[in-house]
């Protein structure tokens, strides 16, 4: 049986006695107001009642615009991706953009070899959730002049725009808030200090605790190896083995957090009557947890809406200044910071 031929946008057009250019206007979403809604409603029920699908790989040889958006995760199974990711598309979509989303990791080379192939399918710009402070990756973007975003992380030198939250902010939410319950032994369990959230997150915690006047050998720092409920656990031993006085945990993030709760259980502790803990991000379900987690709220779908934005703007006007996006976080207190025991140090 001979293939029956594809439905052309001019096919189309010729049913409906439209201009061809009409109907290719309704059928980008990013272009379709500028068709009367009575004539658009006409063209888009004839189009699906005979199956049109327009031809993008040719629309975007015709325009050199392919509608699509890479968006470049390095660790998809992070509770602080997904709501992100949501944001991002509901801006795209807005505009007749699709992404792309590839789950990375943090090997460099992947994350080139990812890149590649996404400029390879003509991908109109990148919005990046793992950059680093120094990232190699991102220089390539950069040289490929392709646009660019960062997402709930920065880089140093701010040649791209970035959105991310007010992290010393949200370390001096988290120990004025340890302080006032009474807690003058606190610790903090940060991130990677390659990123900039396990950088800065650091920094606001030092500043936070200096501003309280604690002595210097009433806190601690330890790094955890990554933002994982494992690396949280393995830094959680070495810190109470290193600062056996804590009272309280300021942790890099809620997996970090969780990490702390799985070794404080496997010791015969309590949280929080024997240590307080406190998470970063307000991952969902963190309110599940037992107990309840306090951490600091991110605004996690608007930060997706904002990148979006800003990279469209770039797509738009090549050239444009990078702009860097502070949200501001909130802290959410719940169940697994009290009062340090009367008898604590």
């Amino acid at each position: 049986m001979p293939e029956r031929k594809r439905l052309t946008l001019k096919d189309l057009a010729a049913e409906i006695d439209v201009h061809y250019s009409t109907v290719s206007r309704v059928m980008n979403p990013a272009t379709r107001h500028l068709v009367a809604q009575d004539v658009a409603a006409r063209i888009l029920e004839v189009a699906e009642a005979r199956g049109f699908r327009p031809n993008r790989i040719a629309a975007g040889l015709r325009t050199q615009r392919s509608g699509l958006v890479g968006v470049v995760l390095p660790d998809i199974a992070n509770p602080v991706f997904p709501p992100i990711l949501a944001g991002i598309e509901s801006v795209l979509a807005q505009k007749g953009y699709v992404p792309i989303v590839v789950n990375a990791g943090t090997d460099k080379s992947r994350q080139r070899f990812i890149i590649d192939q996404m400029i390879g399918r003509q991908v109109e710009g990148l919005v990046l959730a793992t950059a680093e402070r120094e990232d190699a990756v991102l220089d390539y973007c950069i040289r490929q002049h392709i646009p660019v975003v960062t997402v709930n992380r920065g880089e140093e030198t701010g040649r791209v725009s970035c959105v991310v939250s007010d992290n010393l902010l949200a370390m001096r939410l988290t120990v004025d808030h340890l302080v006032g319950l009474g807690h003058r032994h606190i610790a903090h369990i940060a991130g990677p200090a390659a990123l900039s959230t396990g950088f800065l997150r650091r920094e606001g915690f030092v500043q936070a605790v200096r501003r309280h006047r604690l002595r210097r050998d009433a806190w601690h720092v330890i790094e955890a190896a990554s933002y994982s409920r494992e690396a949280g656990k393995l830094a959680c031993a070495q810190l109470l083995e290193a600062f056996p006085a804590v009272t309280a945990i300021a942790a890099g993030n809620d997996l970090v957090a969780m990490g702390c709760y799985d070794l404080l259980r496997e010791r015969g502790l309590d949280c929080p009557a024997d240590i307080s803990v406190v998470g970063h991000n307000d991952m969902p379900f963190a309110d599940a947890l037992t107990p309840p987690l306090t951490t600091v709220r991110i605004a996690v779908h608007e930060m997706g809406e904002e990148a979006a934005r800003l990279l469209l703007r770039q797509i738009d006007k090549p050239g444009s200044d990078a702009v860097t996006v502070q949200l501001t976080p909130q802290l959410i207190v719940r169940g697994s910071t009290a009062a340090p025991r009367d008898d604590a140090p």
